[in-house]
């Protein structure tokens, strides 16, 4: 008769020095704050938040701008604010950078240049052709980045007759 012993496999759990958050800092984004917080805390690790202003994004038809760039890094710099805050209640360390470009191309440039370990990004749940017709951030920081993605999904309730409710 042989006997068989099981001897305990060892796993490697990964040692995270830095987690970038990427977000637009809009409600749709709030999934994945809370995401990278839960994470950063658990973890005892620091938040680097990347929030980038696309300044194509901020025209009106017809070419002119809808808000200037200045104002919508003022709103965002008061939102940071509030996060480092939230971040020293709970004992994460919170720094912040605003970029202006495209957001997916300069949530990848950040991860490299801050040297990342893994990027917490949310998704705004677009499938099919919506993502073909509109672009995909979180897609684009999956395929270039130089570290581990967690993409997390807004959180959208169902209507009593199966419609989706607004997002919270």
């Amino acid at each position: 008769m042989t006997t068989v012993t099981h001897q305990p496999v060892a796993t490697k759990v990964p040692r995270y020095g830095k987690l970038l958050l990427a977000t637009d800092l809009s409600p749709a984004s709030a999934a994945a704050t809370e995401q990278a917080f839960e994470l950063a805390s658990r973890l005892t690790a620091p938040l680097l938040i990347v929030s980038v202003i696309d300044p194509g994004q901020l025209r009106l038809s017809g070419g002119r701008f809808g808000q200037r760039v200045d104002q919508v890094r003022m709103q965002r710099e008061r939102v940071a604010q509030d996060l480092v805050a939230r971040g020293r209640r709970v004992g994460v360390p919170v720094s912040f950078l605003i970029w202006e470009g495209d957001p997916g191309e300069s949530i990848v440039e950040a991860a490299v240049a801050e040297r990342a370990d893994l990027i917490v990004v949310g998704s705004h749940g677009r499938s099919g052709v919506g993502r073909f017709l509109i672009g995909s951030v979180s897609d684009h920081v999956v395929r270039h980045a130089p570290c581990p993605v967690l993409v997390v999904r807004q959180v959208v309730e169902e209507a009593p007759l199966g419609g989706p409710v607004q997002p919270h």
